[in-house]
């Protein structure tokens, strides 16, 4: 019986794949990737319901690496998406190799996407990846070139697929053939193709090209405002995010809070200045209570130690027109 290791999103695609080739008696095993912009609840729930092993696998800081500076650049937004798959096939083949799988699959569409799944762009990820002639795209693997795997009667080519291009209904069909009823909606799971989290995160690396791993968590918290060319304040909109920030926070932060009214708390990333720590206590101060106030003390918790200081709140649209 072959082994076969196969990238899992928990998205409709990627399940059929590992079920088209569950159901010919090949051995399946699943993998999921964790980063700051997508993670593997999705993957893990897919998995059991198809009573597929998965392996999940932390890879934030080396991703983080290759979103800086992408070998083929960008999508619509900040998704470099052929680079990313191609990591991904890379890093499962190294597992693939430590662990004795026979070839790797995923569950890309031909023609599904015009940028990253047209025929180029499915040889590309094959080539950078490492491993060209070790994966196996079952959905649409009738439409390409015969794979070494199938020449070899690892697998049956009369038992994949031929679906191509960007509708849907091919894939639900079979879903409900296959009695698959438990699957996300397509699109969506990846930060980096969602237009409002990408200009957050070009703006981080506009700014902040040595940012880590923990800055970019950042993003995904509540308001962010550009202070200069130096600092960024996140502000809290609600005590969920206020709380996230409080966890978030490490020693070379700067956290603000109203002491004397209710409101947010905010976070001072970067290398702040007196005037943006000035900046950020009046728009701390106009999204609390004491908005409508003629001053507003701010206690700011520094690493050096604790400081208090008097705010007029700024108007709101002047505060806006910060917004990142």
């Amino acid at each position: 019986m072959s082994k076969a290791l196969g990238l899992l999103s928990g998205g409709l695609d990627s399940s059929l794949a590992a079920l088209c080739l569950k159901r010919q008696g090949i051995e399946v095993t699943a993998i999921a990737f964790v980063t700051p912009f997508f993670g593997s609840s999705k993957a893990e729930q897919a998995a059991r319901l198809m009573d597929i092993p998965l392996i999940v696998e932390n890879i934030s800081d080396v991703h983080l690496d290759m979103v800086k500076n992408p070998r083929y650049g960008y999508g619509k937004n900040m998704n470099p998406c052929i680079d990313c798959h191609a990591m991904m096939f890379r890093l499962a083949g190294e597992v693939m190799l430590e662990r004795g799988f026979d070839f790797l699959f995923s569950g890309e569409v031909l023609g599904q996407r015009p940028m990253s799944q047209n025929a180029n762009a499915l040889r590309s990820v094959a080539n950078y990846s490492g491993h060209p002639d070790r994966i196996l795209r079952p959905l649409s693997a009738k439409l390409m070139q015969i794979t070494p795997m199938e020449e070899q009667g690892m697998v049956d080519r009369e038992l994949l697929l031929d679906i191509q291009g960007r509708s849907r209904k091919p894939q639900e069909a079979l879903a409900k053939e296959w009695q698959l009823t438990d699957f996300p909606s397509s699109g969506g799971g990846c930060l980096l193709t969602e237009i409002h989290f990408s200009d957050r995160l070009r703006d981080l690396f506009d700014h902040q090209p040595e940012c880590s791993v923990k800055d970019v968590e950042l993003l995904k918290i509540g308001r962010q405002f550009r202070l200069s060319e130096r600092a960024k304040l996140t502000l809290g909109r609600h005590q969920n995010d206020n709380e996230a920030i409080r966890e978030a926070a490490n020693e070379t932060h700067v956290l603000l809070r109203t002491p004397g009214v209710a409101g947010p708390l905010g976070l001072i990333s970067g290398e702040p200045s007196d005037h943006d720590l000035q900046t950020a206590g009046a728009i701390l101060a106009s999204y609390g209570k004491g908005k409508n106030q003629a001053s507003i003390e701010v206690l700011a918790e520094m690493p050096e130690g604790e400081e208090h200081f008097t705010v007029i709140p700024m108007i709101r649209e002047e505060a806006q027109k910060l917004i990142v």
